[in-house]
């Protein structure tokens, strides 16, 4: 029953964050890129040229679009992948639908005034959005499903066939506008996008880990024990130049509280060997939970 009532408890934990994350991703797009003409990759780029040249709903293509290609791709993708799309498009599709017609009405800029602002501030909101989706285990199509099938059928790595497909969505904006600068921006808008996405992803990951090689190994990892309220982990070593034993200290902490675990060594042994580096991410108690 415990575990029931925590699993149901973060299901409506990610789909809250999931609705956000999608609704950040739809402002963003209706208020600041469609307005601006600009052209990004995936299934949203497809739908912005399509709203350009003949003026159909973003947010019905979307929907149609990923329905299309849910369908021609549903035997090389697993059910939980499918059900997880079909909720995340489905959701998309809603909000780009209504906030499209109502910044038509109602614009909160001026198009041409401050483009480069306005991509800026687009991609920004579309990258924090999706981070916040893919977080929390969610999914919106898009090109994902064609590039599902590539990796399946030509075992292209997904990162070559997402370059692939988003430079060619971006790069036919030519043919309707015949001009560079709209690439530009839509190359732009891209890779905002993807910066903000990880940030997003990983920001609230950021760990680092440290290897201590001190003689006063025991008053530092009480220090990190009591003080930082850290674990440590206690490794024995060998120096290979001087064939001495020597005993290491493995420290997870977050990336906030280095300064002062560092202060703790400094104060203890300012002659200790200290290795620091980042982790992507640190998961079990103390830290994130396995999702």
């Amino acid at each position: 029953m415990g575990i029931a009532k925590v699993t149901t408890k973060q299901v409506a934990k990610d789909y809250f964050f999931i609705c956000a994350g999608i609704m950040s991703y739809a402002f963003g797009y209706t208020a600041f890129i469609l307005p601006e003409q600009v052209v990004m990759g995936g299934v949203s780029g497809i739908s912005a040229l399509l709203f350009y040249a003949f003026g159909l709903p973003a947010g019905a293509s979307i929907l149609v679009l990923n329905l299309a290609m849910l369908v021609l791709a549903s035997k090389a993708l697993s059910r939980q992948f499918t059900i997880r799309t079909v909720i995340g498009v489905s959701i998309m599709s809603l909000f780009v639908g209504l906030l499209q017609p109502l910044f038509q009405q109602y614009p909160i800029i001026t198009a041409g005034e401050d483009k480069f602002m306005h991509v800026l501030i687009g991609g920004a909101l579309g990258g924090a959005g999706l981070g916040l989706v893919f977080s929390h285990n969610g999914s919106t199509g898009g090109t994902d499903i064609i590039i599902a099938l590539l990796n399946k059928y030509f075992r292209m790595s997904f990162g070559r066939a997402m370059q692939m497909i988003d430079i060619c969505i971006i790069c036919s904006s030519y043919l309707l506008f015949h001009s560079t600068e709209t690439i530009v921006y839509g190359v732009a808008f891209t890779l905002i996008a993807a910066y903000v996405c990880d940030y997003v992803i990983n920001g609230t990951r950021q760990t680092v880990q440290f290897i201590i090689i001190s003689k006063e190994y025991v008053k530092i990892a009480d220090a990190i024990n009591k003080q930082l309220h850290r674990g440590v982990t206690l490794i024995d070593g060998k120096g290979w130049y001087s064939k001495n034993e020597v005993k290491i200290l493995m420290v997870m902490a977050r990336k906030y509280e280095s300064q002062e675990l560092f202060n703790y060594i400094k104060t203890i042994d300012p002659m200790a060997l200290v290795s620091q580096s980042f982790c992507q991410g640190v998961f079990g108690e103390g830290f994130d939970q396995i999702k």
